[in-house]
């Protein structure tokens, strides 16, 4: 059975750090793409972070770059969202996606709260 585990979300005053980490089980991880979403009250859905794993491409919002880095590590089957000098906005539940290629399939971990506040 597929399932992916967020953590690593927390409280932190703004220009603080926080890694986000989502475990995947149950899937070929190489097969997928992995990004990060946010979802801050009363918004939609964002898409945050991108990483391919066929070439390690990487992209970004505009709102996070520079600040945020996605990454993996193929033998921990798991994917980071590294997040430093954040802000009140960047306040949200953060989620990982993680979509095979050509398939159209995707799965979702459960989110993750992240909370920046002074």
């Amino acid at each position: 059975q597929i399932h992916l585990e967020e953590s690593g979300g927390g409280w932190v005053q703004p220009g603080g750090s926080l890694r986000l980490s989502c475990v995947a089980s149950g899937l070929s991880f190489s097969d997928y793409d992995m990004r990060w979403y946010r979802q801050a009250p009363g918004k939609e859905r964002e898409k945050v972070a991108t990483i391919l794993t066929t070439n390690g491409y990487t992209s970004y919002a505009d709102s996070v770059k520079g600040r945020f880095t996605i990454s993996t590590d193929y033998a921990k089957t798991t994917v980071y969202l590294q997040m430093n000098n954040l802000q009140p906005l960047d306040t949200a539940v953060y989620y990982c996606n993680f979509a095979r290629r050509f398939s159209g399939i995707e799965y979702w971990g459960q989110g993750t709260q992240v909370t920046v506040s002074s």
